[in-house]
């Protein structure tokens, strides 16, 4: 009934309004007040007058109601609860009075006098609890009724809702009344049975009465009760308290947000009004020192003062009281810890109001809670909530800044203290994988470091090696591919190099993500505290990364990444820098970034040892203590600092700890790109290497690492695209990768480094290849008997091609159709069965020797042979070659003679590379160079290896497709033949390959990626070519309408079967009957003579169907 409350009547109304208010009264309150004597026979009666009466109080409550009016209403309330004893009232009647007088003692209460607000607190008091002894006890119901009754009764209240004819001091001098009142000695102890009875109705089931119990309680303790009584009651309220707030009752082991909020809110009220420092000053139980005149009783104990008036329920405080009793309350208050994870954001908002009044109020005799009431406070600031994390970190800035000097500087060496023990306890955690206490200690640091504007740079040698010795990274578990990663990306679309993030790696002594997180905001947090004075920490754990042999290399590299990304405001995950915005750093922190890069990036001059054979090993000046070990028995005592238990079996090994220190290298080179953003740029001839060279690394981690930093580089120089950035600094990119091609200094990774730059430049390295494809062949030309670099040599050059290829327009062969032999028109046939019988006529065979062949008129006796000389001359005239046609051109020449190179993979990279050549060649540059290769590439269709034999065909159906002309007699001269014999190999070998299709009468195999499938594609699309191009013989016609039937089938590849059916619609322009006789005769179609073509395994009717449509 509480917002029937706040109305409270006092709306000005007129006197019809008042009259018709009475008379409805009159009509509820008289037969009210007849049958004010309960039987069984009017209670139904009287329980519908109550009702009516609530109604009416309710509907009409913008009415004044007057003290008169309102002890009409009341006369007749009391004389049912006078005539009737109280356990003999009828529960619904009982609640439904109480209704009533809720809603009555809401205007009420500024007029009634003291001994009627004496007796209906009695009464609702005796209802909530069991003041007869019987223990008999209401219902909930009539139990909720009552507690809203006696909140109406005490509820504060605020000057708003004075009656309008009242004077100012009305509100101020009721409630000092009624509180004096209250506080008296008679009747204190029902203050005391009031305050047991909510104590048990806040523990009831019925939600609605365990609410309106909480709030009772927080009234009368806050408001109404004696500091005496609220002293003596503290054990109680706190421990029933904490046991509603913990919902140990609970079926869900839980409470629910606002129950633990009440809950909170009275253990607040309470223990700041019974031990709080003001009280215990006020009683002598403890000293405060606030001036020098304080120091001068500092030897001298407390003396707590008597009252020989004090009732003898009431506490006196003393100093022996007030430290049991804070002994206890801690107890309490520690209990309550686990609510710090309490789901729901009502409670947690509580829980950070309580630590912040007890820890302002209580600093002088509550001092051993106040590290557990500022850890509230740190935890709860990390919230997920940000109305809880806004309210706990506003409630440690109250309390850190907003106290009194003596309090802020104990709660500052308290803070102190707390942040020297997480440090100190975090390795220890980490060590036993404990993942909830390591994420509540980083949460602590954390929340620390937001309240610090800046701390010092010194002090990490104390907890660093204790920290470093723990803390061992491994990659993910779970590998995508065993292949680069970068294969897999950039062979599909470059630019998805710009979404690539920094992987993420695996604390090994954690269980969860979540705890490895909190490590690095922890990291952050302290970078973002310090400012520059981190910079001598981040120097120290980079060089113990850099330069140290020992695993706990890795782990200092990580380090110095979180405090540099805490230091700069970047983050290295998601859209850190993308959101950043521009920031300007100090002078200090740019030469530091600078000197920083160098130094990572000379890690990859240096060449490694093989990670199987020379594991990390500890060097002696990278000690972390003495190497003093003191044996006891046959048990060795381990060193101080090594606090995890050595366990060797699940070490990461060396090579993955090789991998994880150069993608920790690569996030420091990102993050020294992200500070110095365009001043970058002059470092990019140091980094693009060390960059790229991780990209082609085998490793899926290391090579995420690396495209991630190209990206994240190229975004904080402002560059549009990975590309764009590696196309401004080619010469760069191309002059670290020619200083490792030496034999001075040579890495064997630096073709594929070369073949991922060409890649990612894209369609722009045009007019830089020239310089690329001089390098390759001036290094193919040195290391010409080393077949891995000569694979990657060619690899490169391949690139070169398929760049250019998707730049340069195609040339394509114009080839006609030959139609001479086909016959389309009947009727010169018809002509010469008619006329075959004819006399010939007569025909004149002399002989008159030389004529010419024009007329006279036509002939030039002068130069008559200069036309024809200047066509002859025009036409010998060759085409100008582009700068990247003439640049393929060289290639082409320069890498023929590799057709017949020992290693399959560099003849296959060939035979790719004169594919790619042929659409942007023109003829003239083209053919002189097959011509010369085209023994070898005929022998490279004999190959042993089958993706070879792939190449092969590739290529011979680029130049079908291309130079058809010159193709023309060579395909089935020399082709067909081959392809022929091919094809009964491939049939063979699908029948014993486990990737051929299942079936009767399968064809091919199921993946369209497999080497024989491309062949057959190949195969299949060169003789449509040389069919659309090339007149050919109807022997040699009529073999390859036999040859492809197979394809038709429709359980073959779905690719397979349209290109057959491309290759049929072009054989049936040339011999449509061949190939309509065929088909028909495969099918089943035909008798006679043909059966024998009959193949019953495959299915090709649906093929036919669409070949006949065309």
């Amino acid at each position: 009934m509480r917002h029937a409350s706040e109305t409270a009547w006092r709306a000005p109304a007129t006197a019809d309004s008042k009259a018709c208010f009475r008379r409805q009264l009159k009509l509820i309150c008289v037969p009210l007040l007849e049958k004010s004597q309960l039987t069984p026979v009017n209670v139904p009666t009287v329980l519908r007058l109550l009702s009516d009466l609530e109604s009416t109080l309710h509907h009409e409550s913008d009415l004044q109601l007057s003290a008169s009016l309102a002890s009409y209403v009341f006369y007749p309330i009391s004389m049912i609860l006078r005539r009737n004893a109280l356990a003999q009232v009828p529960d619904r009647v009982l609640e439904q009075v109480l209704k009533v007088l809720a809603v009555l003692c809401d205007s009420w209460w500024w007029d009634c006098a003291l001994e009627v607000w004496t007796q209906l607190f009695m009464l609702c008091s005796s209802i909530l609890g069991d003041m007869e002894g019987k223990g008999k006890n209401k219902s909930d119901e009539t139990r909720q009724a009552a507690a809203m009754c006696l909140l109406a009764l005490t509820r504060e209240r605020d000057n708003s809702k004075t009656p309008s004819e009242a004077t100012e001091r009305l509100l101020s001098t009721r409630v000092a009344s009624l509180r004096s009142h209250a506080q008296s000695t008679k009747f204190i102890p029902v203050l005391g049975q009031t305050i047991d009875a909510l104590l048990t109705t806040s523990k009831s089931r019925h939600r609605p009465l365990q609410h309106v119990s909480l709030q009772l309680l927080d009234v009368i303790v806050r408001v109404y009760a004696p500091n005496g009584l609220v002293a003596s009651v503290l054990p109680g309220v706190i421990s029933t308290m904490s046991r509603v707030a913990l919902g140990t009752q609970e079926s869900t082991g839980r409470a629910s947000g606002d129950i633990v909020a009440g809950a909170l809110l009275v253990i607040q009220n309470t223990v700041v009004i019974s031990i709080g420092d003001a009280a215990c000053i006020a009683d002598g139980a403890v000293r405060s020192l606030v001036d020098l005149e304080d120091l001068v009783h500092l030897n001298r104990p407390p003396s707590p003062t008597k009252d020989k008036t004090t009732a003898p329920y009431l506490i006196t405080r003393t100093p022996s009281w007030v430290q049991a009793s804070a002994s206890q309350l801690h107890i309490a208050l520690n209990a309550l810890t686990p609510l710090v994870y309490h789901p729901t954001a009502v409670a947690l908002t509580a829980l950070a109001n309580v630590a912040k009044e007890v820890l302002s109020a209580t600093s002088l005799t509550l001092p051993q809670s106040q590290p557990l009431l500022l850890s509230w406070l740190l935890s709860l600031s990390n919230s997920s909530y940000p109305r809880v994390a806004d309210v706990a970190y506003a409630s440690l800035l109250h309390v850190l800044t907003g106290s009194p000097t003596n309090v802020r500087q104990v709660l500052l060496q308290t803070l102190m203290h707390i942040s020297k023990e997480c440090m100190n306890s975090l390795p220890v955690s980490i060590a036993s994988q404990a993942d909830a206490r390591i994420e509540h200690i980083a949460g602590h640091v954390e929340a620390i470091c937001r309240l610090a504007m800046s701390t010092p740079g010194g002090g990490i040698e104390k907890w660093g090696w204790t920290l470093l010795s723990v803390l061992q990274f491994k990659p993910p578990l779970v590998s995508i591919n065993p292949v680069s990663m970068s294969q897999l990306l950039l062979e599909g679309n470059p630019d998805a190099v710009e979404g690539v993030t920094f992987p993420e790696v695996t604390l090994k002594n954690a269980l969860s993500g979540s705890a490895t997180d909190s490590l690095s905001r922890m990291f952050r947090a302290l970078g973002r505290a310090s400012g520059d004075h981190c910079l001598y920490a981040v120097e120290w754990f980079v060089k113990l990364g850099l330069y140290s042999k020992s695993n706990v290399a890795v782990s200092a590299l990580w380090c110095a990444v979180r405090l540099l990304e805490g230091v700069s405001g970047i983050l290295l995950t998601g859209d850190g820098f993308r959101n950043q915005g521009v920031t300007s750093y100090s002078k200090h922190l740019e030469k530091f970034i600078r000197s920083l890069t160098r130094e990572v990036a000379e890690l990859w001059t240096v060449e490694s040892a093989d990670p199987n054979t020379a594991p990390l090993e500890v060097r002696g000046d990278d000690e972390p203590s003495p190497r003093t070990e003191v044996v006891k028995g046959v048990k060795a005592i381990r060193l101080t600092l090594d606090i995890a238990e050595p366990r060797p079996p699940t070490t990461p090994t060396a090579n993955d700890q090789m991998l994880l220190h150069r993608t920790f290298c690569l996030q420091l080179l990102a993050l020294g790109a992200g500070i110095l953003q365009a001043r970058f740029t002059g470092l990019l001839i140091h980094v693009i290497y060390p960059v790229l060279h991780s990209i082609v690394s085998p490793n899926p981690h290391c090579s995420l690492s690396g495209m991630a930093a190209l990206a994240f580089i190229a975004n904080a120089t402002s560059y549009a695209s990975p590309g764009s950035l590696l196309l401004s600094h080619f010469d760069y990119a191309l002059d670290g990768v020619s200083r490792r091609l030496n034999r001075r200094w040579f890495d064997v990774d630096a073709t594929k480094v070369l073949a991922v730059l060409v890649r990612l430049v894209g369609g722009d390295i045009v007019e830089k290849a020239g310089d690329v494809v001089e390098e390759c062949f001036d290094r193919l030309d040195e290391y010409q008997g080393y077949e891995v670099i000569v694979e990657g040599l060619m690899e490169v050059i391949g690139e070169v091609i398929k760049a250019i290829e998707t730049e340069e327009p195609h040339v394509h062969d114009e080839v006609a159709e030959d139609h001479s032999q086909l016959v389309r028109d009947l009727q010169p046939l018809f002509e010469w069965i008619i006329h075959r019988n004819d006399v010939p006529l007569e025909y004149d065979d002399t002989d008159y020797g030389p004529a010419p062949h024009g007329a006279w008129g036509d002939l030039k006796h002068d130069g008559q042979d200069e036309p024809r000389t200047v066509e002859r001359e025009e036409d010998s005239t060759e085409p100008v070659l582009t700068s990247a046609q003439f640049l393929t051109k060289q290639m082409v020449s320069r890498s023929i003679h590799l057709l017949t190179y020992g290693s399959p993979v560099i003849r296959a990279r060939i035979l790719s590379l004169l594919t790619s050549a042929t659409p942007v060649m023109p003829e003239s540059a083209l053919l002189p160079s097959i011509h010369q290769a085209w023994p070898f590439i005929l022998n490279r269709l004999n190959d042993q290896e089958l993706f070879v034999v792939s190449a092969a065909a590739e290529l011979i159906e680029a130049l079908a497709s291309h130079v058809g002309s010159f193709m023309g007699r060579r395909i089935w001269d020399d082709i067909w033949p081959r392809f022929r014999a091919i094809l009964k190999k491939l049939e063979e070998a699908d029948g014993q390959s486990a990737l051929a299709r299942r079936g009767y009468g399968a064809v091919g195999t199921e993946s369209a990626y497999t080497t024989s499938h491309r062949l057959y594609r190949s195969i299949i699309k060169t003789m449509t070519a040389a069919v659309n191009g090339v007149y050919m013989q109807d022997a040699a016609g009529w073999d390859v309408i036999l040859a492809f039937r197979r394809f038709l089938h429709r359980g073959a590849h779905a690719e397979l079967q349209m290109r057959a059916r491309e290759l049929y619609a072009a054989l049936s322009k040339g011999n449509e009957d061949a190939v309509w006789l065929a088909l028909m005769a495969t099918s089943g179609r035909l008798t006679g003579d043909v059966t024998f073509l009959k193949e019953v395994r495959w299915d090709i009717d649906e093929n036919i169907l669409l070949l006949l449509d065309k």
